[in-house]
């Protein structure tokens, strides 16, 4: 059993975890937040999305949370930018790297951004060239790629059609991310084996939200296919829009238990993170979604 020695964690909880929350979250929280990250070892935070405010409330003021984390030198400090309007905004706060995302079910494109899924791929040619033009690096989303709330199951060579078209695109990476959180270990090692046809494994990550409890088995079984980037959340921070009390995404804490168990090298210091999830999770009032960090508290 060939496991990878190294695993890359792509931070999302500055992003993905906090824009489903319904409570404004000051600027200065945010910050903390990221710079609580990055002193904890994180080498990739997702830090904002450049979107209208109008659709995204939680994302109001990225501008102002990258003009004032404290940026380490080697890690990488990302913004979603789903569009040119986006990018350009991202650009203005000095974002070096970019994420987009496309769906792999029609019937959630629609729903989500009111378009077809290759009406939304055209979009995003304007960004690819702008972002070349100004060396900026793209990394692209895939999500419902194991299951969608409209359509239910999703064909891997539906996934494998739309992560091909961003990989040629221009996107370095393609995380391929289980949105509802239905997937499980089998149905993971197929999703990879289809789209590593396509795709070399090395430029494929995973996002797996834990709704129902299987993330980490499916994070498992994506090392087990030679997947050495995952999309995780701080303390778990990020609930399910499509399963009301749902846990979203997986919690960092968590998967890090997971790679530690496994002797594989992330660089990222346990103790620092559990704080730094604590931390944001007493802003929010909210209890910690992450069973490592309740544990270690607990017994602390």
């Amino acid at each position: 059993m060939n496991l990878p020695q190294h695993v890359r964690l792509v931070e999302v909880g500055p992003r993905d975890g906090l824009q489903n929350e319904k409570q404004p979250i000051g600027v200065a929280d945010k910050v903390r937040l990221v710079d609580d990250l990055s002193a904890a070892g994180l080498g990739y935070i997702e830090v904002g999305s450049f979107v209208s405010p109008k659709w995204v409330p939680q994302m109001a003021g990225s501008a102002e949370v990258f003009a004032q984390i404290q940026q380490l030198p080697g890690v990488t400090y990302a913004a979603l930018a789903p569009n040119l309007k986006g990018f350009e905004g991202a650009l203005e706060a000095g974002v070096k790297e970019v994420a987009v995302f496309a769906a792999a079910s029609e019937a959630f494109s629609q729903k989500n951004i009111n378009c077809s899924i290759s009406a939304s791929l055209q979009r995003f040619v304007p960004v690819l060239d702008a972002a070349k033009q100004n060396g900026v690096r793209v990394r692209g989303y895939v999500s419902c790629v194991l299951g969608c709330p409209y359509e239910g199951a999703v064909p891997a060579e539906q996934v494998a059609s739309v992560a091909r078209e961003l990989f040629a695109m221009g996107c370095y990476e393609v995380s391929l991310g289980d949105t509802i959180g239905t997937g499980t270990a089998g149905d993971t090692r197929r999703l990879f084996e289809v789209v590593g046809h396509d795709i070399p494994r090395n430029k494929l990550a995973g996002h797996f939200h834990d709704t129902y409890g299987q993330a980490l088995a499916n994070i498992y079984a994506s090392l087990l296919e030679g997947i050495s980037v995952f999309d995780s959340s701080v303390a778990g921070l990020g609930g399910c829009p499509y399963a009301k009390g749902a846990s979203g995404n997986v919690a960092t804490e968590d998967v890090l238990y997971l790679l530690n168990g496994l002797g594989i090298h992330t660089g990222i210091d346990m103790d620092r993170l559990i704080q730094a999830g604590a931390r944001i999770c007493a802003v929010l009032d909210k209890p910690n979604g992450s069973r490592v960090a309740r544990a270690r508290l607990a017994s602390a």
